[in-house]
């Protein structure tokens, strides 16, 4: 088996979101579903001192995200229908919509919220890391549209032997609670997860 996965590098990301957008045209995406997002957090303060000078420490990047095809997914856990599964040869985390209800259950669970209900077919719909593509040896389409090169794709082993083992990042959560198979390579001014000095200040979700 071979498992699969992103990296993202904030260091090159520029938050122009080409990924959402080449992610929605390639599957048809209405407006109000994205499998990807990109999401811009930032914070900060100013401060003045005796001498009444000001100062400040202001951060905000780009974090690109969808589905990180976990080793272990919640949506999965927690799915009552047992309509999703891994597959076997790919690491895929993927959804039967023959078994799907539209519980919306496994949207819930996830804290990367990836999967998604499509209330007209009311079935769970998400990110299938192109698997279409994947077969025929190409990368995911929002790795192939991104203009900076901020998302890469391949054996999580392989990424993780080029880019490190990071894959934790405000306002992302702790990796530990699904295993994602996901590389960060951190940007400047880089927050831990579970920071309190910042906020999504937009989602820049294409709505």
């Amino acid at each position: 088996m071979t498992q699969y996965g992103f990296h993202f590098d904030g260091t090159r990301c520029t938050g122009c979101k080409t990924c959402v957008l080449a992610c929605k045209d390639k599957n048809n995406l209405p407006n109000d579903l994205n499998f990807r997002n990109v999401y811009e957090y930032g914070g900060g303060t100013w401060s003045q001192d005796g001498a009444g000078c000001w100062t400040q420490d202001a951060f905000t990047y780009h974090v690109s995200v969808a589905c990180n095809h976990c080793d272990m997914p919640l949506c999965m856990a927690n799915c009552p229908q047992g309509a999703i599964e891994k597959d076997p040869d790919t690491g895929e985390v993927r959804s039967d919509p023959e078994k799907c209800i539209g519980c919306g259950t496994c949207a819930k669970s996830c804290p990367y919220g990836a999967p998604k209900v499509d209330m007209e077919a009311m079935k769970s719909v998400k990110c299938n890391m192109c698997a279409d593509r994947v077969a025929a040896g190409k990368q995911p389409i929002c790795v192939e549209a991104c203009p900076l090169r901020a998302l890469d794709f391949g054996d999580i082993e392989e990424l993780r032997a080029a880019y490190g083992d990071d894959a934790e990042i405000a306002p992302l959560p702790a990796a530990d609670e699904t295993k994602p198979n996901l590389v960060i390579t951190a940007p400047a001014g880089a927050k831990p997860v579970g920071d309190s000095a910042g906020e999504i200040m937009n989602e820049l979700e294409i709505m």
